[in-house]
């Protein structure tokens, strides 16, 4: 069982910046993938980031403006900067096993 506790969120006027953090507990063995996901009201849930053996690929909407990072063995960081209103949402952090665990979500708001 593995649990993801993100943290960072808030309110950040156009152009700023923020840092969402994602830890997790219990067994990370077996991870193949992590990475972000953001839901906006209304809209469906959508990939931000992931992470992979296989490189890492970013949403076009996200490129050149958003990076991720692994701190450690478990902890990854969104590194967001050059906001928009458009990125308001709920972020998720997504680790994948066998089977994804997401984390609760964490609140980005863009706005002036």
């Amino acid at each position: 069982q593995v649990q993801l506790v993100e943290s960072g969120g808030g309110l950040v006027q156009p152009g700023g910046s923020l840092r969402l953090s994602c830890t997790a507990s219990g067994s990370i063995l077996g991870l193949n993938a992590m990475g972000w996901y953001r839901q906006a009201p209304g809209k469906q849930r959508e990939l931000v980031v992931m992470s992979s053996g296989a490189g890492i690929m970013y949403a076009d909407s996200v490129k050149g403006r958003f990076t991720i990072s692994r701190d450690n063995a478990t902890t990854v960081t969104l590194h967001m900067n050059s906001l928009k209103p458009e990125d308001t949402a709920v972020y998720y952090c997504n680790w994948r096993f066998a089977i994804d665990y997401w984390g609760q979500g964490t609140q980005v708001t863009v706005s002036s």
